[in-house]
């Protein structure tokens, strides 16, 4: 359906609420080191309960390896920098959405190679962002609604 991406997530019940989800939503999860966490780590697993076992998953050693990897893909950056709110694509199967650590986002180097698509969820200006597990939420389901949640009931 969509891939989820998430460059150095930091908390490991974030990424596992995010796991959970991707299991529900038939989304692969690509995760791209550094960690703040182990992958085998209890409160990732409890956060995702017996859902782990359904995630189709990806590890990337570092931005570069997950770019060279999906070279062509369709990649959206989520982030507070961004210029056009996350309703404006169109979005297509397949597509990948990426999403920064919790407490440090992306570097400036990401931020300029995927410029063009760096989109942002509205939030009151000058306040703190939305959790993590929450905006992949907002964004996956913006996602599936204009692809007619094809294949959900």
């Amino acid at each position: 359906m969509f891939n989820i991406a998430l460059y150095n997530p930091a908390i490991p019940q974030n990424t596992g609420n995010i796991a959970r989800t991707c299991a529900v939503t038939s989304c692969a999860l690509h995760l791209i080191k550094p960690y703040g966490f182990i992958i085998s780590d209890k409160l990732l697993k409890r956060a995702g309960l017996d859902y782990w076992k359904e995630l189709k998953i990806r590890e990337y050693d570092d931005f570069e390896d997950f770019m060279t990897k999906n070279a062509g893909a369709n990649i959206y950056l989520f982030t507070s920098k961004g210029y056009k709110n996350h309703t404006t694509p169109q979005y297509k199967k397949g597509d990948f959405l990426l999403f920064g650590s919790e407490t440090a986002g992306v570097p400036a180097k990401i931020h300029e190679a995927l410029r063009e698509n760096r989109l942002r969820i509205p939030m009151v200006p000058g306040g703190r962002c939305l959790n993590l597990s929450n905006s992949v939420c907002i964004a996956l389901y913006e996602a599936l609604r204009q692809t007619g949640f094809e294949g959900m009931n």
